[in-house]
């Protein structure tokens, strides 16, 4: 078991039930899922950026991506309806926790200039967004073997019914907020 998920289990599920003053520890909200989504709008003239991107995802989190489909058809971007456009990971269980720990304890302390992630990328509904300018902080990846500097969406996915919960949850696990 995860380092990550123990504490979740030993210190935050009874600091947020207490300050929530939850009565059962099922109410109290989980992280269910992280969905990693790397957009590929070059895919179109060449597929081997998508392949890469595909490549670099499978790195990163040591699950083989879904490729996505365009699901219009937008010609200022010549963009037909049905194109690979990019490729997404969903992480449940385990590996979600392991990817966490990985973001938090390698991979974002190694972004330029950190200073923590911004407390208002939540959604209204207890779901998270993390927008990363490049692949390079994940040590998996190589600087000799990249294709093109790409960037990624993270969304952390909770059952946290605010805002509020879901902050003091991600706070309490390690995810580093700006003040």
């Amino acid at each position: 078991m995860s380092l990550l998920k123990e504490k979740y289990k030993k210190e935050i599920i009874p600091n947020l039930k207490e300050k929530y003053k939850y009565k059962s520890v099922m109410e109290v909200p989980k992280l269910e899922k992280i969905v990693i989504n790397i957009g590929v709008g070059d895919a179109i003239q060449n597929s081997k950026f998508l392949d890469a991107a595909v490549n670099d995802l499978t790195l990163i989190t040591g699950q083989k991506p879904v490729i996505t489909h365009a699901k219009k058809s937008i010609a200022s971007f010549k963009l037909r309806e049905g194109n690979k456009i990019g490729c997404k990971v969903t992480l449940r269980g385990d590996k979600m926790y392991v990817f966490l720990e990985k973001l938090i304890s390698i991979a974002l302390p190694r972004v330029r200039d950190f200073r923590g992630v911004s407390p208002k990328a939540f959604d209204g509904r207890g779901n998270y967004t993390l927008g990363i300018k490049e692949q390079l902080i994940f040590s998996e990846i190589e600087y000799d073997n990249i294709v093109k500097m790409r960037g990624m969406d993270i969304v952390l996915v909770t059952t946290a019914n605010s805002n509020e919960e879901a902050y003091d949850l991600l706070s309490g696990m390690g995810i580093p907020f700006r003040k």
